[in-house]
């Protein structure tokens, strides 16, 4: 157990958590939304500090990250738990796991062990992955803090429902906000994810890019007959041109069936390839078709002149036209983000 960071205590031994959006008023004894947050007497705890459920080194590519340290490997931790119940989540079995405590018995990495082991496999630096990151709030932050003494970077992979005060507190300390805009109308979150309030994932977004200066990356999982209407899918490429500019990247990914969403088909890569023109007619200079690999999309060509940039095929990665963030041929800013531009965070 650790004592949450972010609550306050309320009448009658109550506590409200203060670490997503959610903000659970929590009775003693009783638990939030995500499970892992638990009133014990009038105090919050988190009760997966350091319990991992999934430990792997990946190619950042993988997260998806295509414009952040390009093939450079990432030591990638994931917990339990979630404060999302999506009916098409890939990784429902730590995400939504039946065991009321799963945790227990699981694998321990410490902060101090995570960097390490990072090292030894000579990874770029630590993301918190396969599951929502924030729920594990107490454990990202200071393993961030950490990896970022070690000059390490570090990634959310993020369902993007945090707090701003909790953006806040780890803002300092984390470089790339990999987040989940999963579709663009009220009644969409809701069949998807029982979230009614989705909007706020939008705003942290751009506060995590303008306040903190953090890369951000946003994905799209395209699901037949739920998100791959004409008005979403131009809802959220005009809401990223415009609120965190042309230059960021959008990947538009391919739906598998999983966990309730086995009576729907994979997405037809017509559909991506449709969503990827709507993305480029928005004005967005990067959008990338995901779960297809092989897809010409998935390689990046510079928008002024052309050429090509990084070379991908699934999760192999060449580059070949950088210079920093720029184009090496016409000195096009490509907003890459490279061991070149390591810090930059706003005060």
């Amino acid at each position: 157990m650790h004592e949450a960071m972010l609550y306050e205590k309320l009448p009658n031994s109550r506590v409200r958590c203060n670490t997503c959006q959610w903000r659970c008023n929590i009775a003693p004894g009783k638990s939030g939304v995500c499970r892992v947050y638990q009133n014990r007497d009038g105090t919050l705890y988190n009760l997966n500090y350091a319990k991992a459920s999934s430990v792997a080194v990946d190619p950042i590519e993988k997260k998806p990250l295509f414009h952040f340290f390009p093939g450079s490997q990432v030591f990638s931790l994931g917990g339990w738990g979630c404060n999302f119940h999506c009916q098409d989540c890939q990784n429902w079995e730590i995400s939504c796991p039946v065991d009321n405590e799963p945790w227990l018995g699981s694998r321990e990495v410490s902060p101090q062990a995570a960097v390490e082991l990072a090292k030894r496999y000579q990874c770029g630096g630590i993301a918190w992955t396969y599951n929502e990151p924030s729920i594990w709030f107490e454990y990202t932050f200071d393993s961030a803090k950490l990896a970022k003494e070690n000059n390490l970077y570090t990634v959310y992979v993020t369902n993007g429902f945090l707090t701003p005060e909790a953006l806040d507190t780890i803002g300092p300390y984390l470089d790339a906000w990999r987040v989940d805009i999963k579709g663009f109308t009220d009644s969409f979150y809701r069949e998807l994810a029982k979230v009614n309030r989705w909007r706020g994932i939008l705003e942290v977004a751009k506060r995590a890019k303008d306040k903190w200066n953090m890369h951000v990356e946003v994905v799209t999982n395209i699901i037949p007959t739920m998100n791959d209407d004409d008005q979403q899918l131009e809802g959220i490429a005009s809401w990223i041109r415009d609120e965190l500019g042309e230059l960021t990247p959008w990947h538009v990914t391919r739906f598998y069936p999983h966990h309730h969403m086995m009576h729907l088909p994979p997405t037809p890569v017509s559909t991506l390839e449709h969503a990827y023109e709507i993305g480029r007619k928005a004005g967005l200079k990067f959008v990338y078709a995901g779960n297809v690999p092989g897809h010409s999309s998935e390689s990046t060509v510079c928008y002024n002149c052309g050429n090509l940039i990084v070379n991908r095929f699934g999760y192999q990665t060449k580059v070949v036209g950088l210079e920093g963030s720029r184009c090496k041929f016409c000195g096009a800013e490509l907003n890459f983000k490279t061991p070149e531009q390591r810090g930059g965070h706003n005060d």
